[in-house]
């Protein structure tokens, strides 16, 4: 039996053994570190937390779905050309050679196709990993409960590399709260920390189960959104402006970007985000642009009322957060 068979079906999960071994290790990580360093947090964040690990499970059990599929196929090939091949053993001639290049020839297509296919569920594993290590505390913004800077960057350089490597697209936004030093030098530091945390915490209620919500600075956020155009992005981002607006009375000037051709840095698209953020500052506030790669426009006013994209109707139960000053 060839070594990649070998390692199939480890513990009846249906995947190769070092990947198998690798998840085990993660998730007992993490559930360590849960359990011995237990933090408060709100029954709302608990459920959005429990949803998006659940996420993470279903995605994860949808790879080793693939691979055990995957896995499957080949191993059925694999049967029929040793078949083939204890047929041909006692043949020694022309003919018989020839064959076994044919059969070689047929094996060899599947086996590449593994291969590739086994390649791109691990970069899948990896961008799920990505959000398992979100959990973890030194991945976390400890004002906010989302992710830090660290995090940020893993995701981006993950999701770089699915992009140049399976052309799988990406966006982000950036939001920045209008004129927080205000609030800081007229309310008091702990005011503006109130906002930071008021915040954070309508954009990741807001945003999908597959985004990642990051803080990226003192008042800046940084969502990350996984297989989405700009468009979807740019909807998303004035949807959002408008929701913090009506739910929070304060206001955010924000950008957008996407991905665009391969080897592109993740600072690249950072950085485009970035300005289009300021040109929305400049504009006097409380609006969003973006950057697609050749220029910086507005984004249209979204007439309608934003509603949260999560799709959880206890998201919609729950009573508007009070207003904070401007």
């Amino acid at each position: 039996m060839s070594p990649l068979l070998a390692e199939i079906d480890i513990a009846h999960l249906g995947m190769p053994g070092p990947v198998a071994l690798a998840i085990v290790a993660l998730l007992g990580y993490i559930v360590g570190r849960v359990r011995r360093e237990p933090t408060p947090t709100s029954e709302a964040q608990a459920r959005r937390e429990i949803k998006r690990a659940q996420g993470v499970a279903k995605n994860l059990e949808a790879i080793a779905g693939d691979i055990r599929k995957d896995l499957a196929r080949h191993r059925a090939s694999l049967v029929r050309f040793k078949s083939r091949i204890d047929q041909l053993n006692n043949e020694h001639s022309e003919e018989a050679w020839r064959q076994l290049c044919g059969e070689a020839e047929e094996i060899l297509g599947p086996t590449m196709h593994l291969a590739t296919q086994l390649a791109h569920c691990y970069d899948q594993i990896r961008q799920q990993t990505n959000h398992l290590l979100t959990f973890s505390e030194v991945r976390t913004d400890p004002l906010t409960g989302v992710c830090n800077r660290r995090a940020m960057d893993d995701a981006l350089a993950s999701l770089v590399a699915m992009k140049n490597r399976y052309n799988m697209g990406f966006s982000i936004a950036i939001f920045d709260i209008d004129h927080f030093k205000k609030i800081n030098d007229g309310q008091g530091h702990l005011a503006g920390d109130a906002v930071i945390k008021k915040v954070a915490q309508l954009i990741e209620e807001t945003a999908r189960e597959t985004d990642i919500v990051t803080r990226y600075g003192g008042e800046e956020f940084v969502v990350i959104m996984p297989q989405t155009e700009l468009r979807g992005a740019c909807v998303f981002m004035e949807r959002m402006r408008g929701h913090i607006e009506q739910k929070l009375g304060v206001t955010v000037s924000g950008g957008a970007s996407t991905a665009l051709g391969d080897g592109e840095a993740p600072q690249a698209i950072l950085e485009r985000a970035d300005a289009a953020m300021y040109a929305a500052k400049q504009a006097g506030r409380n609006c969003t642009f973006v950057h697609d790669g050749r220029k910086i426009e507005a984004i249209p006013v979204q007439p309608a009322p934003p509603r949260p994209f999560a799709g959880d109707p206890a998201l919609e139960e729950e009573p508007a957060a009070e207003a904070v000053g401007a």
